[in-house]
């Protein structure tokens, strides 16, 4: 993506599905002068999740969306990211797998970070796996996203020591404080004003 000109933000829609703090990081950095976008819209394919009280508190418009008929639900979120002249969609926790069709209307405008150092531990259950083989580190990938799972043009990843007596919950801990740093600056990266 090329970088931009003048001083108009990017139009952003986070999407989540639980707790939200990549939301939560992504909002306090969309506030920086600096910043190259503004988040306009948080969508959620799960109406009670927490991440949610952070785009209330922030006055910005929040939607979730029945996922089961996806080819219903991307429909309507299309409608509803073009209505709101969507430049950037940022996943942070979302737990669904966009269809290609979806990812082709939004082709290199759609960003996600990935608890792993990809091409290593794509899908889930990433911290077990990475323990389970006895990894020295791990981190945390932002990268763009195309029709394959976490697959994407690598955009910026950031590395996480694994110590020897390492639980699934103290790495989760430890990578998602190094996320909350990474997916700010990899916007930086791709677009800066």
């Amino acid at each position: 993506m090329k970088k931009l000109t003048g001083f108009k933000k990017l139009k952003t829609a986070v999407f989540i599905s639980g707790t939200g703090t990549n939301l939560k990081s992504l909002i306090k950095f969309s506030l920086l002068k600096k910043s190259p976008i503004s988040i306009i819209l948080v969508i959620s394919n799960n109406k009670n999740a927490k991440g949610l009280i952070f785009s209330k508190k922030h006055n910005i418009i929040s939607k979730s969306y029945d996922y089961s008929n996806k080819k219903v639900a991307e429909n309507k979120i299309f409608y509803d990211l073009k209505k709101n002249n969507i430049n950037l969609i940022c996943l942070a926790g979302f737990m669904k797998v966009l269809s290609k069709n979806f990812i082709n209307k939004f082709k290199g405008r759609i960003l996600n970070i990935h608890p792993s150092l990809l091409p290593k531990y794509k899908g889930l259950n990433t911290h077990q796996r990475v323990i389970e083989n006895n990894e020295k580190f791990s981190g945390c990938t932002v990268h763009l996203v195309n029709s394959k799972l976490d697959s994407g043009k690598i955009i910026l990843q950031k590395k996480v020591r694994i110590k020897k007596n390492e639980t699934q919950k103290s790495l989760s801990k430890k990578i998602l404080v190094q996320e909350h740093k990474l997916y700010p600056k990899a916007i930086m990266k791709m677009f800066s004003l």
